[in-house]
């Protein structure tokens, strides 16, 4: 399973009700950061599949979600479980890392 795009208009149906744990990457295509953590998140959206969804928010295109949600710099990655944000980090780290916090999480 790879990532799901998700816009200001499907956040509500494919995050905050969805039957899995999501976490949700916010990201620009300027960002470099943005773009170093991108196949990590492919990756671990595949192998974690059924567990996790991994959703990518593009801030520039959908900014009403990313400032309903706080988000003040990016990459930021939110978890949300059951409707609700349990976790969030900022900043870009090694694929070993991203699937730690996010199997702690959830």
């Amino acid at each position: 399973m790879s990532t799901v795009a998700v816009t200001d208009d499907t956040f509500e149906a494919e995050v905050r009700k969805s039957d899995v744990p999501v976490v949700v990457d916010f990201w620009a295509e300027w960002c470099g950061p943005c773009k170093q953590i991108g196949p990590a998140l492919e990756e671990l959206s595949s192998e974690m599949a059924g567990k996790v969804k991994i959703a990518k928010v593009d801030v520039d295109s959908n900014p009403n979600t990313a400032a309903s949600i706080g988000v003040r710099g990016i990459p930021a990655l939110f978890i949300f479980k059951d409707g609700e944000i349990i976790s969030n980090r900022a900043g870009a780290a090694p694929k070993a890392a991203l699937q730690s916090w996010i199997e702690d999480s959830i």
